[in-house]
């Protein structure tokens, strides 16, 4: 990936401006044209449904989303013990469900490793589906409601598939569908493998086509480049993590369980994720995928204030050094390197929490999305789906669109 070091204090819709301008174009390439690779508007793809607003990966929350005007609904799939999927985003189920309310349950609680990291829980393989289906969904962030935590159930990976064309018939609009093989080499390993299962649900639900209204995204290529030899057609989306942002040089860091595909740790390979975003590594992941979902910091990175001792400061005096207290730098290659390679960009995620937002978006999610739109992004993941919603709408109005 090549950074530009450069820290704008404009607003984040100046910062895309002059860097583009530098480049010798607009956010837009002309009057009304995007910059995206089909020149259509970028999709808003709801990250595990309406997440801000109700628990994650609910049948609600995916209803909330669609009322919201969500194109895509994205999902992440773990396997219970008796091999169903359902849409959890981790197999640790004591993270977004209520199983620690559960006397029943007391004695499941292990620790173990997902991925490499310890964790302490209950986990989704120690559960047949008709025990989890007697949890409830919690919200995953303390800022957002709790007044709705463990009222809603979990659900499959088939009740999605139902819902969504459901709800496209009930709308008139096709809702498309986002879902992940969370955690694949974890579930290989206890043989559980779950990527012959989607191709199952996806064929039963006649999507297995490029022109399907789903997308099947993981971090893990070899479960991708599986997938694709058993068969799958549908869009396919390789996911690139990252841990965090070195506020001092607004460099990538690095950590278990997002350091690398976990596949690659398991060969004994040391490269990170940030070899796929190199010419390289695109055009590798061209050989398997139609598109990529990158960590949105590897567009555009953050860089904080560096104070006399040589730490960043907390510039809003809240006593925590968070995205808050950064600025945007000038953004990376990275849309139109994965664009001359064929691939599309869907970057993650995307949310309105004022921590979450560097300082010159003025506590505007919609700046945000705004700077991303103009910079060619083809479709964002986010938790508010109103938001960048609105954003676009107002993007696409500024290009006479």
């Amino acid at each position: 990936m090549r950074t530009v070091r450069i820290v704008f204090h404009a607003t984040a819709l100046a910062t895309a401006t002059l860097v583009l301008a530098a480049c010798g174009t607009t956010g837009s390439g002309g009057p009304g044209k995007l910059l995206t690779l089909d020149g259509k508007p970028p999709l808003v793809i709801a990250h595990r449904g309406a997440s801000g607003y109700l628990p994650e990966q609910t049948l609600e929350a995916y209803a909330r989303a669609i009322e919201l005007g969500a194109d895509v609904i994205e999902m992440d799939l773990v396997s219970t013990k008796d091999g169903v999927l359902i849409a959890r985003h981790d197999p640790n189920l004591a993270i977004s469900t209520d199983v620690a309310r559960h006397p029943r349950f007391a004695a499941r609680k292990k620790t173990i490793k997902v991925d490499g990291e310890t964790q302490t829980g209950w986990f989704s393989n120690d559960f047949t589906l008709a025990e989890i289906k007697t949890l409830g969904g919690i919200s995953t962030d303390a800022e957002r409601p709790q007044e709705f935590n463990g009222k809603f159930k979990v659900v499959t990976f088939q009740e999605i598939i139902d819902f969504a064309k459901a709800k496209s018939k009930e709308t008139g609009r096709t809702i498309a569908i986002y879902p992940e093989t969370k955690n694949p080499t974890y579930f290989r390993d206890l043989g559980m493998p779950m990527e012959d299962k989607v191709i199952a649900a996806i064929n039963a639900a006649g999507w297995n086509s490029k022109t399907a209204p789903i997308y099947v995204q993981s971090f893990e290529p070899g479960s991708l480049k599986y997938m694709k030899s058993k068969g799958l057609n549908t869009k396919i989306i390789q996911l690139i993590d990252g841990d965090g942002i070195d506020l001092k040089t607004g460099a990538m860091t690095y950590a278990v369980p997002v350091d690398r595909p976990y596949e690659w740790t398991k060969a004994g390979d040391k490269r990170n994720f940030d070899v796929m975003v190199t010419p390289a590594g695109l055009a590798e992941i061209k050989t398997y995928a139609d598109g990529i979902g990158p960590w949105k910091r590897y567009i555009v990175s953050i860089k904080g204030t560096i104070g006399p001792d040589g730490k960043p400061v907390d510039v809003d005096k809240n006593g925590k050094v968070n995205d808050a207290d950064a600025t945007s730098m000038a953004p990376t290659t990275l849309i139109a390197d994965a664009h001359k390679a064929g691939l599309f960009v869907h970057p993650f995620t995307f949310r309105d929490e004022s921590r979450r937002l560097a300082s010159d978006y003025k506590k505007d999610g919609r700046n945000e999305y705004r700077l991303y739109y103009q910079l060619g992004v083809d479709g964002v993941f986010t938790d508010f789906t109103d938001t960048a919603l609105a954003a676009r709408a107002e993007y696409l109005k500024s290009i006479g669109r």
